[in-house]
């Protein structure tokens, strides 16, 4: 994939640490930490600050480019796969796993506060092992 007219089409300025964080997470359709991305990018012999991932991730978030999922109050991941869809949690492993959206229904929606709309529904669906 080109990194470089992706970041460009999103109004990104494709630097040389923003386009090695696109490498790794967007890659392919995966679940990363903050945390995961810079040890991938360790591996690769990436200098990138820790800084540097958190602002990258958070401008990948606010184009559109990936969906931040707030597992916990101090858990954060980033998925890839940045189109509407639902995730299972697993508590003992930390896998993500996704759902497609069609595969959960709702036979009845609550009311929305008054002048608000529905923007977007989003499940986490939090298992464990037996």
């Amino acid at each position: 994939m080109n990194y470089k007219s992706l970041l460009k089409k999103e109004g990104i300025s494709p630097t040389k640490q923003r386009l090695e964080i696109a490498s790794i997470l967007l890659d392919k359709p995966q679940h990363l930490s903050a945390d995961q991305v810079l040890i991938l990018l360790r591996r690769q012999g990436s200098k990138v600050s820790k800084a540097t991932i958190y602002n990258t991730l958070k401008l990948f978030k606010l184009s559109g480019l990936v969906r931040e999922l707030n597992i916990d109050s101090a858990r954060t991941i980033y998925d890839s796969a940045a189109y509407t869809h639902h995730h299972f949690y697993n508590i003992d492993t930390f896998e993500v796993i996704d759902i497609p959206k069609d595969e959960i229904n709702f036979d009845a929606f609550p009311s929305l506060p008054y002048g608000t709309k529905k923007d977007d529904i989003e499940i986490l669906i939090k298992i464990r092992q037996k």
